[in-house]
């Protein structure tokens, strides 16, 4: 029922970053064909911990057991083999795509081509098609740029080092940040490019790299003006341009307070029974704040130090001043706020249900018409193969047995 309903993607992704970008089609209502490797399927599968009949463990205790970031990134897909190097799956390939009107793939960049189903085959087939290709540094980058993995495009994109405080080593962000930009500029491109050939008729192939997605991103913050004017770019759990803004420690946990403007600042000095900052020439306006980021910081931290985090969060907010409670990744996404918008929710084992104490990403937009959400947990290696190939392409069932036994599925 979701907005893109009606769309069929072929999905011929693997891993984090290709997963994900299918997995936003399909919660905005696509219906999404998982194609997969004979035998052993989407690495993803062998990523630990696993959920089962028995709960969840480290290692997987029996043959039905399914690797929990598979379940996340594969939900409401339908999954079917197909050997791709074997002489005739092209032509499978081709019935899969004639009436589809996406395909994506993460591959690394010329692999599809070299497989014989990449872009400029792919149009031949199906000239309305639109082809989504996301790979570490784009199409037409150098042979020799390298392999592409979440840590490395986030080390060449700067943003190991933009976290941290100055004269640090670099910080690995604890999200798969590399991973998961370039998929949602992946999608934007698809629907884009999908509303372009309806008006036109015609396809076309959406490029996305990884290290540009990331470097965008990265670029939103003035970093040439902070080296220009001497500032450090790295002030660790501060945002310096807007003391006092940040992470502080309280007597029982931490706290984030955002007095990013002079008008949350005017209401903080009394909140925090210290009127007199307020007359202090270093604190009175923005600008002056930030060139003395490290004493308003350190006079705030000495107040929060005093008081549990329930205390500083009830003045504050009184105050209507930003602040909030530091939580933990397990806590955030149990927030019933999130839940009850769908923004995080349970995560299932296609043959043993719901695990409420398994948490994934919902689809964090609200349509007003057309609801949207993932439908279904993710699939068996191949379970969907009869569905597809004998439901919705029409191969009579001793193809599909001659498929499998010539190792084509």
């Amino acid at each position: 029922m979701g907005p893109l309903s009606g769309l069929t993607v072929v999905d011929l992704t693997r891993a984090l970053s290709g997963p994900y970008a299918t997995l936003l089609l399909g919660g905005l209502g696509a219906t999404v064909i998982k194609i997969e490797e004979p035998g052993s399927g989407d690495v993803a599968r062998g990523n630990v911990p696993y959920l089962g009949r028995d709960g969840v463990h480290r290692l997987p205790q029996h043959d039905d057991d399914l690797s929990i970031p598979f379940l996340e990134r594969c939900r409401g897909k339908l999954g079917i083999t197909l050997n791709l190097k074997h002489p005739e799956a092209i032509s499978v390939f081709d019935d899969l795509i004639r009436d589809a009107d996406i395909v994506v793939e993460n591959f690394s960049a010329g692999t599809a081509d070299r497989l014989g189903i990449g872009y400029r085959h792919a149009r031949e087939v199906n000239p309305r098609l639109v082809y989504t290709s996301i790979s570490g540094f784009g199409g037409d980058a150098p042979g020799d740029s390298g392999k592409a993995y979440d840590v490395t495009i986030q080390a060449l994109s700067g943003l190991t080092l933009a976290s941290g405080s100055e004269g640090d080593d670099p910080v690995r962000v604890g999200l798969p940040l590399g991973d998961m930009v370039a998929p949602l500029f992946a999608v934007m491109g698809t629907v884009a490019a999908v509303v372009k050939a309806r008006e036109t008729g015609l396809g076309q192939h959406v490029d996305v790299s990884m290290l540009g997605a990331l470097t965008s991103m990265v670029a939103v913050e003035p970093w040439g003006g902070y080296a220009a004017t001497g500032m450090s770019p790295r002030t660790g759990n501060f945002l310096n341009r807007l003391a006092p803004f940040g992470i502080f420690a309280a007597a029982d946990g931490q706290v984030t307070i955002c007095a990013a403007n002079d008008r949350f600042f005017t209401r903080l000095p009394a909140a925090m029974g210290m009127p007199e900052l307020l007359a202090d020439p270093r604190f009175a306006t923005r600008a002056p704040r930030a060139a003395h980021a490290d004493e308003i910081h350190a006079i705030v931290a000495s107040w929060t130090a005093g008081l549990t985090v329930a205390e500083i969060c009830e003045r504050l907010a009184a105050a209507d001043i930003p602040v909030s409670e530091v939580r933990t990744p397990e806590e955030a996404v149990r927030d019933p706020r999130v839940r009850a918008r769908g923004e995080t929710v349970p995560l299932a084992h296609p043959d043993h249900g719901v695990a409420e104490q398994l948490h994934g990403s919902g689809l964090p937009i609200v349509f007003s018409d057309t609801p949207a959400g993932f439908d279904g947990p993710a699939p068996h290696l191949g379970q969907h193969n009869d569905r597809v190939y004998g439901g919705l392409l029409g191969y009579p069932p001793e193809r599909i047995a001659r498929m499998r036994e010539q190792g084509l599925l």
